[in-house]
């Protein structure tokens, strides 16, 4: 009869344990319990050590933290541009609304995910493409009041619904990058060639100021050597008397002449200089500067058109 009793004592121990097991349970922090009897929902437990009623209760766990579910969403633009539009959503339990979390909805994250494809489909259509890039954080707001007016019936709030890029289809995008690199030519020309006008300008100023400059120079060394011509002239026929104005002028030109030619033949770029040496040659010269200068004074005269008569 030992063995017989020892085997019963074991059983029973047996029992005593697996009840145990089934009466006592722990709810982890940021975690509730829902506890059915016999099927039918009894109350909610928080986190610490609870008691079943052994065989005629259960347990279930229901995560408080936070989630997030990525999707993406691939769309076309109101400009018939294809894209795609990853979207992350943060969502978390409500814990006044743990008994609808559980028991509401099968899949959270499958009921998320469809609502984010119908909030998306429901504006990016009505977009360009541009606009939609412009409009990324608005999307992301529209998205998020919707999701969470709906998910709050069913006990759950959500926190974020971000838009984290927005992909168009890789040709539409070599296409905008190529619109793009054209456009900062076309700014990169222009601000090449305002650059080439105002230096060309400037330059232009330059020339205009340095001519005019050059040509007060001018005038300036004309008006020395005429008081030069002037007082030579004077000196010469005190000098010699019966001198007339012409000897003296023709006797400085032909001078200047001569000096000339010495210049000439004194730098360093000329080789050969050819001049008549018959002994009327210096006559010629004078002659002909003589001649010159008859004409040109003649030609100033006529230019000069007479006095009215007097009446």
């Amino acid at each position: 009869m030992a063995p017989i009793a020892t085997g019963v004592l074991f059983l029973f121990a047996l029992f005593a344990l697996i009840t145990v097991l089934k009466t006592l349970f722990t709810v982890r922090t940021a975690q509730a319990g829902i506890v059915e009897r016999f099927g039918k929902f009894n109350r909610i437990v928080r986190p610490g050590l609870h008691l079943l009623i052994p065989f005629a209760e259960r347990v279930f766990f229901v995560d408080l933290q936070v989630k997030q579910a990525s999707f993406v969403v691939e769309t076309k633009t109101r400009d018939n541009v294809f894209v795609q539009i990853p979207v992350s959503v943060q969502y978390q339990v409500l814990d006044e609304s743990i008994f609808d979390a559980f028991y509401k909805l099968s899949s959270p994250q499958k009921q998320i995910e469809s609502f984010v494809f119908n909030s998306i489909l429901g504006h990016v259509p009505k977009l360009t493409l541009d606009e939609t890039f412009e409009q990324q954080s608005g999307i992301s707001v529209a998205v998020k009041v919707e999701l969470d007016q709906i998910m709050r019936n069913f006990g759950f709030n959500i926190l974020t619904a971000l838009v984290t890029d927005i992909i168009p289809d890789a040709k539409v995008k070599t296409a905008m990058n190529d619109i793009n690199a054209a456009q900062r030519s076309q700014v990169a020309a222009m601000a090449r060639g305002e650059a080439d006008k105002i230096l060309k300008v400037k330059q232009a100023e330059a020339e205009a100021e340095s001519k005019a400059l050059q040509g007060k120079g001018i005038a300036a060394e004309r008006q020395a050597i005429i008081d030069g011509l002037r007082a030579s002239i004077e000196h010469f026929r005190e000098a010699v008397p019966g001198a007339t104005a012409e000897d003296v002028m023709a006797l400085v030109l032909l001078t200047q002449y001569f000096d000339t030619l010495k210049d000439i033949g004194v730098r360093s770029g000329t080789n050969t200089l050819f001049l008549p040496n018959n002994p009327g040659a210096a006559n010629d010269f004078l002659q002909q500067i003589l001649a010159g200068l008859r004409g040109g004074t003649h030609r100033a005269s006529a230019a000069v058109p007479p006095p009215p008569a007097a009446a």
